[in-house]
C-alpha cells in the first residue's frame, strides 16, 4: 500500500502566542547548548510540533544539568549559551514557524555556592538588614538573628575555617564576611557572623530556612511579595512582551505561599500567554477552578493512558508473589503513612518544627503531642497540599482521620484544627507549603522503591494500589478532559519521570503474564539472594524494562533506587556491605549465562506486546484533549530508568534520517528501530498541527465482536483513533477475528499506513483496520 504524501513541514500560518498544537521538551545544559538546540529547530518542526520547550534558562549552579537551581534571575545561564544563545534559538525556531514554552522557577534558589548567587551572598553578609532579607524565609529568631547554614562535617570542623582574599572559606565553600567584623582567628571571625555553619546532620532538625523539598541548597523564595516576583520575573516577562517566549511552565506551584494569586499576578504580566502548572493531582483530585492556567503538566493524563493498557485481571497473581516476596501482605495505605511518617520525623523534621513553633502552646495540650499531631496531620493528608479557603475538605477530612486512627491526639489535633483552617495565617500557609514536601519525599522517592507489585504504576501521579482501568473509565476521563481541560498539557515520559513511556509499556506486558513473570522472578531470587527481596524484586523488573541497558547504567539504578528505598542503605548511611551484595545482582545480570539466557528470554518474548503498548499509548496521548509533549528522544524507542539515566544524549542525526525515509513513502514495520514509534509521532503531531479542527471534542467509539474488549477508539471531530489494548491476551483468543469498530459509513483513511477502509452499517472491521500496525489514525477519505 502506498501512503498519503506527508502533510508540509512548516505550521500553518497562526500565532505562536496560542496555545500550542504540541511541544517537545529539550533538556539544555551545557552539553546541550542553545546552539545545538537551535540546531534541531528545523527537525521539530518536520516532526509536527508547534512549539521547543525548554528546560530553566536563567543562571543556574556551576555544573547544572537541569537548571532547576536558578542562582541569578537576570540573566541566561551561560554555560547553556547565554542570551546569545537564546537569540539564535528563538531566532532559528521563528524561521521554522516555531514558538518556545520556557520552564519557570519561582519557588527556590540555588545557594549551593554562595558567592554565585548575590542575593544568598547579600543576606549572608547582611543579615536582617540586607536588601534581600524579604526574599527568603527565614526564621530569625529561631537561628538567634542567624541563619544555619548544614555544611560542616562535624561540629569540629568550625576548626578547618580559613580566611581567605577577605572571605571565609571552608575547604570548597565560600562565605562572605560582614565589613568590621575581619579582625581575629576565623573561628571568631565566623561567630560575629550573619550565618551559623553548622553540622549537616543537623538539617533535619535545625534549620531555620525554607527549602525545597529536604535540598539544603535550594532556599525558598517569597514569591507573594510583589517585590520579589518582580526582580525574580522581570527577565523572563521581558522576553515574553519582545515575542521571544510564548508560553510557560511553572515548577512546583505547591511550594508556593499562595499558588492561586502567584498565577494571577503571572497572568497579568505575561498578558495571559499560555500557561501550565507542575501540579500532581491525585486521582480523583481536580485542580483549582479559580487559578489561571490552562492546566498541569501531564501527570494525571499519563496516568489515564498507562492504566487502560494494564490488565486488572493480573492483580490476583501479582499481589500474590509480592505477597510471598515480602513475607506477609502489603497494606499500601500503610506503607505510605509510615513513609511520610519517616519524613516528617526524619529529613523535613525543621519545617515540622517550624510549624510547631508558630502554633506555639496549646492549652492543656503537652508540646510532644501537638508537635505528633502535626506529624500525623501532614502524614495523614490525602493530596499534596490544600488551598484555603477552598479546598478545605481535605484537611477537615484529615483530621477526621487522625482523630480515629490516634484517639490520643484527639485534644491536639480538635486544637489545632481551627488554627490550620485560617487562611492566610502564617501557619496555615505553612502547613500547605510542607504537606507536597511530606507527600512527594514519603510516596514517589520512598514508597515507590519499597512496593515493588507492579512497577509500571509506580509513577509520579499514578495510584500502584488500583491495577489498571476499563475503556469506560478512560473514556470517561477523557470526556471530563475535553470539557474542562481542553488546553492542559499531556505528557507520557518527562525529566522527573521515574522511568520512561516504553519501559512501563513493556513493563504492562507482565500483568498478562503474571504466572511467567513469578516463575522467573522466583528462579532469580533463588539464584542471586538478596536480604531486601522486595528490592531486589524492584530491581529485576527494572532491568526487565530497560533491557538491553548497559552495565553502568544498570549499577547505577539499582545503587539510587536501594538508597532511596532507604530499607537496607540510605544517602547519607550507606551499607557498604549490603551495596556489593546489591551490586553483585547486577553483575549476575550481565556474567550469569543462565540469569542472563533467562533474562533476554523473557525480554524477548514480552518486547513485541511491549511495543505495541507503546505505539497505543502513544496514539493515545497524542490524540486526546489536551496540549501532548514529546520527551526528546522519546519519538523512538526509548527504554530510560529515573534521572539521570532519562537525561542521555538524544541522536538526532539518527531521527533526521528515519523521518526522512518516512516523508519518501516508507511504511515500517514494528521493528527495533523505532520508525513505526516516528511514523506515530510525526502523522497524529503534523494532522493536530494542520488541522486543529478535527481534534474539537471527543466521544467514544464503540467496538464490537469477540475482541471488542482489546479495542481503544475515540472521535476526536473528524479524527479517529483505534488503538490495541491487551495484545497477550488478543493474541491468545485468536486475533481479531471479526471484531469491528462502529465508524460512520463511508471511507476513511489512515494517516499512518495509507490504508482505506469502508465502513458499513457493521462498521469497519478491526483486522483490516491494524493489518500493519497496531494502531490507526483515520480521517475521512
Amino acid at each position: 500500500m502506498t501512503p498519503a504524501p506527508p502533510p508540509t513541514s512548516a505550521p500553518a500560518a497562526r500565532d505562536r502566542r496560542d496555545v500550542p498544537s504540541a511541544t517537545y521538551r529539550l533538556q539544555v545544559h551545557a552539553d546541550f547548548t542553545l546552539d545545538d538546540a537551535a540546531a534541531v529547530a528545523g527537525y521539530l518542526a518536520d516532526l509536527g510540533v508547534s512549539h521547543a520547550y525548554s528546560s530553566p534558562l536563567l543562571r543556574s549552579s556551576e555544573g547544572s544539568n537541569h537548571g532547576y537551581d536558578t542562582t541569578d534571575h537576570a540573566h541566561v545561564d551561560e554555560a547553556r549559551g547565554g542570551r546569545a544563545g537564546l537569540d539564535r534559538f528563538v531566532s532559528a525556531l521563528h524561521e521554522v514557524g516555531l514558538g518556545l514554552v520556557l520552564d519557570l522557577v519561582p519557588n527556590h534558589m540555588g545557594v549551593a555556592d554562595a558567592h554565585a548567587s548575590a542575593w544568598w551572598w547579600d543576606l549572608l553578609q547582611h543579615g536582617r538588614d540586607s536588601a534581600h532579607a524579604d526574599a527568603f524565609d527565614v526564621d530569625w529568631e529561631f537561628g538567634d538573628g542567624r541563619v544555619r547554614i548544614p555544611v560542616l562535617g562535624s561540629a569540629d570542623d568550625l576548626a578547618q575555617l580559613e580566611v581567605v582574599d577577605g572571605e571565609l572559606r571552608y575547604y570548597d565553600n565560600r562565605f562572605p564576611i560582614t565589613p568590621g567584623t575581619a579582625e581575629g582567628t576565623p573561628r571568631e571571625v565566623h561567630d560575629r557572623q550573619h550565618y551559623e555553619l553548622v553540622d549537616w546532620r543537623r538539617a533535619d532538625s535545625d534549620l531555620n530556612y525554607r527549602r525545597f523539598f529536604a535540598i539544603n541548597t535550594l532556599a525558598g523564595l517569597r514569591a507573594e511579595d510583589p517585590a520579589v516576583f518582580e526582580a525574580t520575573h522581570a527577565l523572563p516577562m521581558e522576553l515574553v512582551r519582545t515575542g521571544a517566549v510564548d508560553g510557560l511552565r511553572i515548577d512546583h506551584p505547591d511550594g508556593l505561599a499562595d499558588p492561586g494569586g502567584y498565577l494571577d499576578r503571572l497572568a497579568a504580566a505575561s498578558g495571559g500567554r499560555w500557561t501550565v502548572v507542575e501540579k500532581i493531582l491525585e486521582p480523583g483530585e481536580a485542580l483549582p477552578e479559580s487559578w489561571a492556567t490552562a492546566g498541569t503538566t501531564g501527570y494525571d493524563a499519563m496516568a489515564e493512558v498507562d492504566g487502560v493498557l494494564v490488565d486488572p485481571a493480573g492483580e490476583p497473581a501479582l499481589t500474590a508473589l509480592d505477597t510471598e516476596i515480602t513475607g506477609a501482605p502489603v497494606d499500601y495505605a500503610q506503607l505510605v503513612h509510615d513513609c511520610k511518617r519517616e519524613v516528617t520525623d526524619g529529613i523535613l523534621g525543621s519545617e515540622v518544627a517550624r510549624l510547631h513553633r508558630l502554633v506555639g502552646e496549646l492549652p492543656g495540650v503537652p508540646a510532644e503531642q501537638v508537635r505528633e499531631a502535626l506529624a500525623e496531620l501532614l502524614a495523614s493528608f490525602p493530596v499534596y497540599r490544600s488551598y484555603l479557603p477552598a479546598g478545605r475538605e481535605h484537611l477537615d477530612a484529615t483530621v477526621a482521620a487522625v482523630r480515629e486512627r490516634r484517639p490520643d491526639l484527639t485534644e491536639a489535633v480538635n486544637g489545632l484544627h481551627p488554627l490550620l483552617s485560617t487562611a492566610g495565617s502564617e501557619l496555615a500557609t505553612r502547613f500547605e507549603q510542607t504537606s507536597g514536601p511530606v507527600m512527594a519525599k514519603g510516596v514517589e522517592d520512598s514508597a515507590y522503591y519499597r512496593w515493588a507489585r507492579f512497577v509500571a504504576l509506580n509513577e509520579v501521579g499514578g495510584d500502584p494500589a488500583h491495577l489498571g482501568r476499563t475503556v469506560e473509565e478512560f473514556h470517561a476521563a477523557q470526556q471530563h478532559r475535553a470539557a474542562s481541560l481542553p488546553a492542559s498539557m499531556t505528557a507520557l515520559s518527562t525529566h522527573d519521570t521515574k522511568r520512561s513511556e516504553d519501559t512501563r509499556a513493556r513493563l504492562a506486558v507482565l500483568a498478562e503474564l503474571p504466572t511467567e513473570w513469578a516463575g522467573l522472578v522466583r528462579q532469580l531470587l533463588e539464584r542471586h539472594p538478596l536480604a531486601d527481596r522486595p528490592l531486589a524484586h524492584q530491581v529485576w523488573q527494572n532491568l526487565v524494562g530497560a533491557w538491553p541497558i548497559s552495565r553502568e547504567r544498570a549499577h547505577a539504578y539499582a545503587e539510587k533506587a536501594a538508597r532511596e528505598a532507604g530499607t537496607s542503605t540510605t544517602w547519607t548511611a550507606s551499607d557498604a556491605a549490603f551495596e556489593e551484595q546489591l551490586h553483585a545482582l547486577v553483575d549476575a545480570a550481565f556474567d550469569d549465562e543462565v540469569t542472563r539466557g533467562a533474562v533476554e528470554e523473557l525480554v524477548a518474548r514480552i518486547t513485541p506486546e511491549g511495543r505495541s503498548n507503546s505505539l497505543s499509548q502513544k496514539l493515545l496521548q497524542l490524540t486526546i484533549a489536551g496540549v501532548p509533549d514529546v520527551y526528546q528522544g522519546s519519538e523512538l524507542w526509548d527504554h530510560s530508568l529515573v534521572d539521570p539515566d532519562n537525561r542521555r544524549p538524544v541522536d538526532y542525526d539518527l531521527r533526521r534520517a528515519l523521518l526522512a525515509r518516512l516523508d519518501g513513502g516508507e511504511v515500517p514495520g514494528v521493528d527495533d528501530t523505532g520508525a513505526a514509534k516516528l511514523l506515530v509521532v510525526s502523522r497524529a503531531l503534523r494532522l493536530r498541527r494542520d488541522a486543529p479542527e478535527l481534534f474539537t471534542g471527543y466521544t467514544p467509539v464503540a467496538a464490537s465482536g469477540p475482541a471488542a474488549d482489546h479495542v481503544v477508539a475515540f472521535d476526536r471531530g473528524g479524527a479517529m483513533t483505534v488503538a490495541t489494548r491487551l495484545p497477550v491476551g488478543l493474541a491468545a483468543a485468536g486475533g481479531w477475528r471479526d471484531t469491528a469498530v462502529a465508524l460512520p459509513t463511508g471511507s476513511w483513511h489512515d494517516v499512518l499506513t495509507g490504508a482505506r477502509v469502508v465502513s458499513d452499517a457493521h462498521g469497519a472491521p478491526v483486522a483490516e483496520l491494524l493489518a500493519r500496525l497496531p494502531v490507526a489514525l483515520l480521517t475521512r477519505a
